[in-house]
């Protein structure tokens, strides 16, 4: 069967690149430059605990070691601190990192998977689809046919995949804009963000009163000043000027010594697709939405988009089309990512006589800061990763159904899980195979040998239901789940979200479950039990 051909060469397409291969299915990506990447310090991404596991599962690399994974956040509002958060060593927290240095990474895996082909200096130029496949052209110096089983466009802002199957982008410009600067210097605190509103030390000049600091490694930091509404003019004078008067502040003197690496103006542009799918092509990533304000993060959502996207089309590709899996892709990462720009459009005020988009946020100061604290580092409704409740793939009306402390369609917590061959791994590590995992959770099996229990109490029952399902699974079994009561039962989504909870070992829910989470409905009482006895 032909690859699939990925239009773009930037995270989003050699993440779905990589997550495509995993699942064995091969790729052509289309780069429509050089092959690799201008490094751009003050171009970065904060990345959520669930997408920093997905890009470390794709490049076997801990982002640890190019980025910095965040010890607190401070937010402050003049002088005084109003929030200060501390996360423990153990505990999830964003990691800040270059997008160059993400793009590297991802390259640098792409280059060892022999299922990935990355053509460079190839521009699309046109597409055309057929039933059974899709064929591009691209121009320049490597320009010729391709052809393949599935497009994806990851080709950014100015898709030229959306532009050519003429789906329109609506939405709105310049919602926020940020000068930005990257440098190395030294600040009062060690690896840990700072929101700083209404600074006391601001002055006059086309900067607002908010600056944030995010720690980057080798002691760097990239700074942004929200600027307000309208088109004036940033010279590298008043930034240089800006960055003193910000470093100063923040030391209570004179400003610290300081290295310039790369300064830039950052524009956050609010769009969403009309269309996410057109037959055998797909959009991914800022090709299918933009956003970022208040601490969102537009390359989170892509990455994303690409996880729920890779094993869907993983499937299609192996097992033959299944229009309803394939059209969840659309239904399921739309919703969110269109819930995310509603809560942050009822965050951001209209224009309101020339006050500007953030002029006032209704509720207290307080609130507000709560508000932006949760965008920064992923919760609420402006930074959480989003939960695919409404979900065509969601199961109905299941018997012995219990909530856990993980809501349906979320993803799961990274507990301890026991493999099938007794290795304790992470539950995230499991994630992205094309496999639905069954996970039971059994109190005190960590402390025995797995050949003493994989064969006692519900385990042989267990097990013999997985082997029935109608699609893959692994089976897995974990000391303990938050909120889960002991022999409950959890199926969970190859991209790790939670498909239902079950009390107790019920094959015939657990195989209408896993149906309906491939596409399929299976009628109450018709087909179940055959499938499980």
């Amino acid at each position: 069967m032909d690859p699939v051909i990925i239009v773009g060469a930037g995270p989003v397409g050699l993440t779905l690149a990589l997550a495509l291969a995993r699942q064995e299915v091969p790729t052509v990506v289309l780069d429509e430059g050089p092959g690799k990447e201008e490094p751009r310090p003050a171009r970065t991404a904060v990345l959520r605990p669930d997408t920093a596991a997905l890009l470390e599962r794709l490049t076997g690399t801990a982002l640890d070691h190019h980025g910095v994974r965040w010890t607190g956040w401070r937010a402050m509002r003049r002088r005084q601190v109003v929030s200060e958060i501390a996360f423990a060593p153990d505990e999830p927290a964003p990691v800040h990192i270059a997008q160059h240095v993400i793009s590297g990474l991802l390259r640098a895996a792409a280059a060892d998977q022999p299922l990935v082909e990355i053509a460079a200096d190839s521009r699309l130029d046109s597409i055309e689809q057929e039933p059974s496949g899709v064929t591009a052209h691209t121009r320049g110096p490597n320009g010729t046919y391709w052809r393949g089983s599935y497009l994806v466009g990851c080709d950014g802002t100015r898709s030229t995949v959306r532009k050519l199957q003429d789906i329109r982008f609506p939405g709105r410009t310049a919602v926020e804009r940020h000068a930005v600067a990257a440098l190395r210097t030294e600040l009062p605190w060690t690896d840990q963000a700072l929101l700083h509103r209404m600074p006391p030390w601001r002055s006059s000049g086309p900067f607002a009163g908010e600056v944030t600091a995010r720690p980057l490694p080798d002691g760097a930091w990239r700074l942004d000043w929200l600027l307000p509404p309208g088109k004036d003019l940033v010279t590298p004078e008043l930034l240089v000027a800006r960055i003193r008067e910000t470093l100063a502040g923040w030391t209570d003197g004179a400003a610290p010594a300081y290295d310039l690496l790369d300064t830039g103006v950052h524009t956050v542009h609010h769009r969403l697709a009309r269309r996410w799918r057109d037959g055998r092509v797909f959009l991914a990533g800022d090709a299918a939405h933009l956003l970022g304000a208040l601490g969102t993060q537009g390359l989170d959502e892509g990455l994303r988009d690409a996880d729920n996207l890779a094993w869907k089309l993983a499937s299609a590709w192996h097992h033959g089309p299944h229009e309803a899996l394939l059209d969840s892709y659309q239904a399921e990462r739309r919703a969110v990512v269109a819930a995310r720009l509603r809560a942050t459009d009822q965050a951001l005020p209209g224009r309101r006589g020339g006050g500007g988009l953030r002029h006032i946020v209704p509720g207290t100061a307080r609130g507000h800061d709560v508000l932006l604290t949760d965008g920064h580092l992923g919760r609420g409704a402006l930074g959480a990763p989003g939960a695919y409740t409404a979900s065509p793939l969601a199961p109905r009306h299941l018997e012995g159904e219990i909530p856990v402390d993980t809501p349906r369609g979320a993803p799961v917590s990274d507990v301890r899980v026991t493999a099938e061959d007794g290795s304790f791994v992470r539950l995230r590590d499991r994630l992205g195979r094309g496999t639905l995992l069954v996970l039971l959770i059994a109190p005190g099996t960590g402390v025995w040998d797995r050949k003493h229990w994989v064969s006692a109490g519900v385990m042989p029952r267990l097990a013999a239901a997985v082997t029935a399902l109608p699609h893959p699974a692994e089976l897995l079994v974990a000391e303990s789940y938050p909120g889960a009561p002991a022999h409950s039962v959890l199926l969970v989504r190859p991209d790790g979200h939670l498909v239902t909870a079950l009390t107790g070992v019920r094959p015939a829910a657990l195989y209408a479950a896993a149906e309906a989470t491939v596409g399929g409905a299976v009628e109450e009482g018709v087909g179940v039990e055959a499938g499980v006895r």
